[in-house]
């Protein structure tokens, strides 16, 4: 008989959306890759009521149950004695729980209340599942032979830790992990996804490994898959199929797992013994958030001026009054002088300038929102690029596409100008 797993997130709030659900996809991705079958997800609010019949139907079909929230200090945090009540297990002190909550709250000069007490109290027979930062345990738990339950809180943070230290070494102990999946992410942009899959169709077609492909946040991606007792093996049937791909698609690949365009770009500069500086009008400083989000962004990135008023890219940045006046802010040799300026000012080998109109007022029958310029002044000179992007999906879309277009022209012409 097949076995699967469960996952069941419990939380009213997840109910009225004002939390994102976010535990469940990192589950659906983990178990996929520990080549766990997992077929049912739950979201139930905390109602033990409706808990337990939760739990009644898992057990039907399901023998690995996963429990994400309910594990907190306050009389609506139900699960674990929801669990103990309907598997009829006595509740359990365990005084060392209370001990590390203890240890935990001195750290930041704090003490522990009295509603801490419940979160020591566990079914009889479960096994500490250990919380390395926060104050809710988890738990692992046989109430019966053939059904194996995990607790985890519900905050991220938390529970991915936890799940990453505890919970997947103890499967992979045991005989739910046999053969894992192993995926290579190529990420790609520059390229529509419907492109990206005309150029590698009869990839597509391939069973060992799969290649599949998906887009988000305007990025196109392929992921190639398989199915091996071991990351050596599997990388062995990858491998040439990443290479081939990448032969196919060229500079419209960027990286892959969690690379970045900016740690990408960020990792050439360093190479290269390069600096970087941006100056930015519709985007507010989104690049050089997205830039300094990279550790050690500080020795190429010297930093930015967000130059959104006319008078601020005249007095900070040295753009021509005249041009500002005969071609508007939103211009491609504005752009230039944005990038060229910024470069100067801050003495740096890289400018990077962008201006556009996000919307979703300020358009006009020439210049409709959506258009973007970005200027890009090296050692080689100063050039610029036009953008019209799509406002249907509002400022914020147009402000990030602006700076991955941004990130992308400077990765290209980077790999373009190494010796």
């Amino acid at each position: 008989m097949s076995r699967s797993a469960e996952v069941i997130c419990v939380g009213t709030e997840l109910l009225l959306g004002e939390v994102l659900n976010s535990n469940a996809q990192f589950l659906g991705q983990e178990l996929a890759r520990l080549g766990i079958a997992h077929f049912h997800q739950t979201v139930v609010g905390d109602n033990p009521t409706r808990i337990k019949r939760a739990i009644a139907l898992a057990c039907q079909r399901s023998q690995l149950l996963i429990f994400t929230g309910g594990l907190g200090p306050t009389p609506d945090d139900l699960t674990t004695e929801t669990l103990a009540d309907f598997f009829q297990a006595p509740l359990v002190n365990h005084p060392e729980i209370l001990e590390d909550i203890a240890r935990k709250f001195a750290q930041g000069n704090r003490e522990p209340s009295p509603s801490n007490d419940k979160q020591a109290l566990l079914p009889e027979g479960a096994q500490v599942l250990p919380n390395p930062i926060g104050s809710a345990p988890g738990i692992i738990w046989h109430p019966h032979p053939e059904l194996t339950i995990f607790t985890f809180p519900g905050v991220p943070k938390e529970f991915h830790r936890m799940w990453q230290e505890t919970a997947v070494p103890y499967l992979q102990l045991t005989d739910w992990v046999t053969a894992q999946i192993y995926s290579r992410v190529l990420r790609f942009w520059g390229i529509p996804e419907s492109t990206l899959a005309d150029q590698v169709a009869p990839l597509l077609a391939l069973t060992n490994p799969t290649v599949a492909p998906y887009a988000s946040k305007g990025q196109a991606r392929l992921r190639i898959s398989t199915r091996a007792t071991s990351q050596e093996t599997a990388y062995q049937v990858i491998t040439p199929i990443e290479q081939q791909i990448r032969q196919i698609c060229g500079l419209n690949c960027f990286g892959a797992d969690d690379e970045t365009l900016e740690s990408i770009v960020g990792n050439l500069l360093q190479q290269r013994g390069e600096t970087l500086a941006v100056a930015e009008s519709c985007t507010g400083g989104g690049l050089g958030q997205r830039l300094t989000g990279v550790s050690g962004s500080s020795t190429y990135f010297l930093g930015g001026v967000i130059s959104y008023a006319n008078s601020a890219k005249r007095d900070l940045l040295k753009v021509n009054t005249a041009d500002l006046e005969q071609y508007g802010a939103v211009s491609a040799i504005v752009a230039e002088q944005m990038a060229a300026g910024v470069r100067s000012q801050l003495r740096s080998t890289w400018g990077i300038g962008i201006t556009g109109i996000a919307g979703p007022e300020g358009g006009t029958e020439t210049k409709p929102v959506g258009l973007v310029y970005i200027g890009l002044s090296g050692p080689q000179g100063t050039q610029s690029f036009e953008y019209q992007i799509s406002p249907l999906r509002g400022r914020d879309w147009v402000r990030q596409m602006s700076t991955s277009h941004a990130l992308d022209r400077l990765r290209r012409q980077l790999l373009a100008e190494q010796p």
